[in-house]
């Protein structure tokens, strides 16, 4: 089986060279490209951050392709119809970069139940301890954590959450039943959660999706954390309603917010630069996922992770 590959070079050289030489060991690879140029006539292309979309004059060029192994999560950006409607099989690392994402999560639950930045800049400020004085809201224990969307990372945080004191509810519309967890409907998770967790994918319907009436729903001091996308939270809302309750942003919309907005300034808020993701050793894990899913494929078995062509239009 012949394979190539098509990404950014900063993509390959991260993802794809720690596991080249195991790449090579399961199929005939061409090589890696920053486009589609060059790239021969291969049954199956291995794709990452920064690949070209995949139209149909590009699949006029590759004849022979059948399937597509993405090394990292959203395939959105360059499968486009033709791939769909030609029948190429999709596989993606979503379910791999899940994991990363999730952990990020449940820590920043658990270090914002205990006010555990706030406190530590207190007390780097006052050099004093406060142990009995601090509110009784403080901690984890028995706290209602709301997870917005039965998505791969929100069912993965829901997992995460099953060894702690927690209540764990869900909101997905096209889910009904998830296990470790209570389904209730939009309004009823903002009323009653002292955490949201915000996991819905990023599509036309659920631009702005959290929006002001939901955010006045939130008790003071609740936390509000998003990792899915900026633009599914209404942001000129949720500037409005900080300080009254908190945030974690680990997306904003835009990427990067200009230096003179408000959400840099409040000290209710923290920010960080898209890395709940995977970066770093954990790249390592998105390359092994696209081998073993190249050995599969080669083997007949079929992709453990396959991106159905019916999802298409849900897809993040």
């Amino acid at each position: 089986m012949r394979a190539a590959g098509v990404m950014s070079a900063e993509a390959a050289a991260a993802v794809l060279t720690p596991v080249l030489g195991s790449l090579e060991a399961v199929c005939d690879f061409q090589g890696v490209f920053p486009d589609f140029a060059d790239v021969p006539d291969v049954d199956l292309l291995v794709t990452g951050w920064g690949c070209p979309p995949i139209t149909a004059p590009v699949l006029g060029r590759l004849p022979g392709l059948k399937a597509i192994v993405h090394t990292a999560g959203s395939v959105k950006g360059f499968v486009t119809d033709a791939c769909w409607d030609r029948g190429v099989q999709v596989s993606s690392a979503a379910q791999a970069n899940a994991l990363p994402v999730a952990e990020y999560t449940l820590a920043m639950i658990l270090l914002s139940g205990k006010r555990v930045l706030e406190r530590a800049r207190s007390y780097r400020e006052s050099k004093r301890m406060s142990v009995y004085e601090v509110a009784p809201s403080v901690g984890n224990f028995g706290a209602v954590v709301g997870v917005l969307s039965a998505s791969l990372i929100g069912r993965r945080v829901i997992e995460l959450l099953a060894p702690y004191d927690f209540q764990v509810l869900v909101h997905d519309p096209f889910v009904t039943e998830v296990d470790g967890a209570e389904s209730v409907g939009l309004t009823e998770l903002f009323e009653r959660s002292d955490v949201v967790s915000v996991h819905t994918p990023l599509l036309p319907e659920t631009v702005g999706l959290v929006s002001a009436e939901l955010l006045a729903l939130l008790r003071d001091d609740a936390v509000l954390i998003n990792t899915a996308r900026g633009a599914v939270v209404d942001q000129d809302a949720l500037v409005a309603e900080v300080g009254r309750i908190r945030a974690v942003l680990d997306v904003t919309d835009p990427e990067v917010l200009p230096a003179d907005h408000p959400l840099w300034h409040s000290d209710h808020v923290l920010i960080t630069p898209h890395l709940a993701g995977s970066q770093g050793n954990e790249w390592g894990r998105l390359g092994r996922h696209a081998v073993d899913e190249v050995r599969r494929w080669a083997a007949g078995e079929g992709f453990a992770t396959p991106v159905p062509a019916a999802l298409r239009e849900r897809i993040a």
